[in-house]
This record gives structure tokens, sequence and C-alpha cells, in this order.
């Protein structure tokens, strides 16, 4: 059993940026990839970025040039968010794969005023 712990979530004005952190129980070197969702009240969770093993990334359209997903070689995985625009606003999960399985974080809450 895999868990993961969010934080750095919290409430920034546009144009501010804010770190996200996610840490795994186990050793990040035994799981495949991680990314992060972001969910709003009413709507599916949709994904926002992804980090491999070999730290090969991926970011939806709408982040691509403002977020940066990293993963250090320990336990952490993390979610530099610049240029935050109110429609980054949402819960933000992040996710593990590791062998079949999926886990996920309880979320942190991200709120960007205009």
């Amino acid at each position: 059993q895999v868990q993961l712990v969010e934080s750095g979530g919290g409430l920034v004005q546009a144009g501010g940026s804010l770190r996200l952190s996610c840490v795994v129980s186990d050793s990040i070197l035994t799981i495949k990839n991680m990314g992060w969702f972001r969910q709003t009240p009413g709507k599916q969770r949709d994904l926002v970025a992804v980090v491999t093993s070999v730290g090969g990334t991926s970011y939806a359209d709408s982040v691509k040039g403002r977020f940066t997903v990293s993963r250090d070689n320990v336990k952490t995985m993390y979610l530099e968010m610049n240029s935050l625009k109110p429609e980054d606003t949402g819960v933000y999960y992040c996710y593990a794969n590791k062998g079949f399985r999926n886990y996920w974080g309880q979320g942190t809450q991200v709120t960007v005023s205009s």
C-alpha cells in the first residue's frame, strides 16, 4: 500500500505562484508514473501534469509554459505553478502508479483570486 500526502495549496492572487508537494510513503524509485490532477465542484478530475520514472513530462494544454512537474529520487514530487489564473482554482490530487495500481492523495485546495 502506497500513501501520498499533498501540501502547499492555498489562496493566491492571479499572476502569483505556488509550489505543491506530494510525499510518497514508499521509495519513489519503486514508483513508475506520478502526476497531478485537478478537480472543481461538479466536474470530473482532469489531468494537469505527469512525470515518468525517467523524468519525462507532459502537461495539459491549459498549463503548458506555466507549470513544471518534477520528482526527486527520494520521496517527493513537486508541481511549480506560476502565472496562476482564476481557472486554475480547484483541488489538486497527486497520484502514483506502482505495478497495476494507482494510488491517490487526499488533495490540496488551490484558490486563485482575480
